[in-house]
């Protein structure tokens, strides 16, 4: 499982024109889910994304979580993190998990941040999205697990 994490001064979905969610000072998400992930993997990435410390206290350093700083998290689901361009042009999706185990991990990923007491919103699974965002640095990790 994959969580590209980009630190942001705001972000929102967008679905057919209309604005499905929205977040202000936190964290967007894309999650990446491949085959032979399991709830663990969610538990331990969540657990590892909410703890990160990529926000900066009163003397510049990066050293505060979402939690202390009472951020918000945009979970988006990104199939194509987990895209293999190594060989040839054309990326391979052999490693996607398969669309309704994908989705029950993302919802479960999900549901771990918010039992964290986080406010949490998402997107729409395998829905086309607008994903709109104000990078806040730019700070951006890709944290696997």
């Amino acid at each position: 499982m994959k969580g590209l994490i980009q630190r942001v001064k705001k972000s929102s979905v967008t679905i057919e024109g209309k604005l499905f969610s929205q977040i202000d000072h936190g964290l967007l998400i894309l999650l990446g889910v491949e085959k032979g992930d399991e709830k663990e993997n969610a538990e331990k990435l969540a657990e590892k994304i909410c703890k990160l410390r990529i926000f900066e206290d009163e003397q510049g350093k990066m050293n505060k979580s979402i939690i202390d700083v009472e951020g918000e998290i945009l979970v988006v689901s990104q199939f194509t993190l987990a895209g293999d361009c190594k060989k040839g042009t054309r990326p391979s999706f052999d490693k996607a998990e398969l669309p309704q185990k994908a989705n029950e991990l993302y919802e479960y990923f999900t549901e771990q941040i918010r039992h964290k007491n986080i406010p949490t919103k998402t997107g729409v699974f395998g829905a086309m999205m607008d994903v709109e965002l104000i990078n806040d640095g730019p700070v951006t990790f890709m944290v696997e697990m």
